[in-house]
């Protein structure tokens, strides 16, 4: 069972591992951009390059092989997808450029705002991963990781630690974060219930400093539905699955992690009257899609577009996409999944569109668009 153990623990931490959209893009023509700055945070499903610089994770370096990056960019650009993220299309519906990789830029000022996502990271800090004997050494950032940067970078620029009115015209995008703390304690001792109370802890702590320093727009993401990854369909058995053919167990996962982090919201947004504070149901956004795959353009809901192995899936645990033995579908537009753990190009578009411009934000992106503009009257 210890070695079981261990392999799950191992095969988990894979996870870790152009056109604008429509309603924004044709307001943003019309009208000076809402935000002048963008500063991102999150994991793998955040990260635009931390990953391959030399501070970033050593355990990736398979996401700057081809065929990462085959379908906008053309060669491999460290994020973990076959194109863009939902951080670059909500870049380009506001009219900015894609946000450059803090690690990457040396601490040079960027105008346009910075991203201090990093592949791996997790809600609770590395120390307690390490203290219960659940660390590979593969990513000791965390979010708090990700604050530190941020202070870093606001100091470099001249700015001080309160904000201020500094932060007028920037947007905070907090991408999803959490499911590698889940991930690193499968088949450990380590109960469901103490992760996600230490992770929303430590993330709602996160996210009250940045309020503390003058955040007045922000949009967090919650956990995906990682019960639908191909990842989580090859690892778990054939009788846990929900409704939608997703794995059962994980999904109560995510959900519950996702209402815990609401109730925090809603307190913040109480105890922060002067922000914005929009829920970004990554959750829901997931499962809607995945029930009406065929009504958004996808043939396969499960199985991975690059990878290594027989069918369903494509997945193979040691043989993942940008290994010498990985090939890459011809059609990753028809794919939810990329690799096996992370979305492609064309699934993370559509979140960004149900985000920014559909039902699956709370209150929704509009609402905080017209809240910015009337601000400014």
């Amino acid at each position: 069972m210890a070695s079981c153990s261990m392999t799950l623990i191992t095969i988990t931490t894979l996870f870790i591992l152009s056109s604008s959209l429509p309603i924004l893009s044709a307001a943003t023509q019309r009208t000076p951009r809402p935000f002048n700055k963008i500063y991102a945070f999150g994991d793998s499903f955040t990260d635009t390059g931390n990953t391959g610089s030399a501070s970033g994770p050593s355990g990736f370096g398979h996401v700057s092989n081809s065929p990462y990056g085959i379908t906008f960019f053309h060669h491999p650009t460290n994020r973990y997808s076959d194109g863009r993220l939902v951080i670059d299309f909500v870049a380009e519906a506001l009219s900015l450029p894609f946000l450059p990789p803090y690690l990457k830029t040396k601490g040079n000022a960027s105008n346009s705002g910075m991203n201090f996502a990093v592949a791996g990271s997790t809600a609770i800090n590395h120390e307690f991963f390490v203290k219960n004997n659940l660390s590979l050494d593969i990513t000791p950032q965390s979010i708090q990781t990700q604050l530190a940067w941020f202070n870093e970078y606001l100091q470099s620029q001249g700015q001080q630690q309160q904000g201020g009115d500094s932060f007028d015209d920037t947007l905070f995008w907090v991408g999803e974060i959490g499911v590698n703390d889940y991930a690193y304690t499968l088949g450990s001792n380590v109960s469901g219930d103490t992760i996600r109370k230490l992770a929303i802890y430590s993330f709602t702590n996160f996210l009250e400093a940045l309020l503390k320093k003058g955040a007045k727009y922000m949009v967090v993401e919650g956990l995906p539905a990682t019960g639908c990854l191909t990842l989580a369909m090859t690892l778990a058995p054939e009788d846990d699955r929900d409704n939608l053919g997703c794995v059962k167990s994980s999904n109560i996962q995510s959900y519950t992690h996702n209402i815990a982090l609401q109730a925090e919201l809603t307190r913040l947004r109480k105890q922060y009257p002067h922000a914005i504070i929009v829920y970004a149901d990554y959750y829901n956004a997931y499962r809607t899609v995945v029930e009406n795959a065929g009504k958004y353009g996808f043939k396969e809901r499960f199985k991975a577009c690059c990878g290594t192995g027989d069918p369903p899936y494509n997945f193979r645990v040691f043989a993942t996409c940008g290994t010498p033995s990985a090939t890459s579908c011809r059609n990753p537009s028809e794919y939810i999944n990329w690799d096996g753990v992370h979305l492609t190009e064309g699934m993370y578009k559509l979140t960004a569109d149900l985000f920014l411009n559909g039902r699956f934000s709370q209150p929704t992106f509009s609402s905080l668009l017209e809240r910015k503009k009337t601000s400014q009257f």
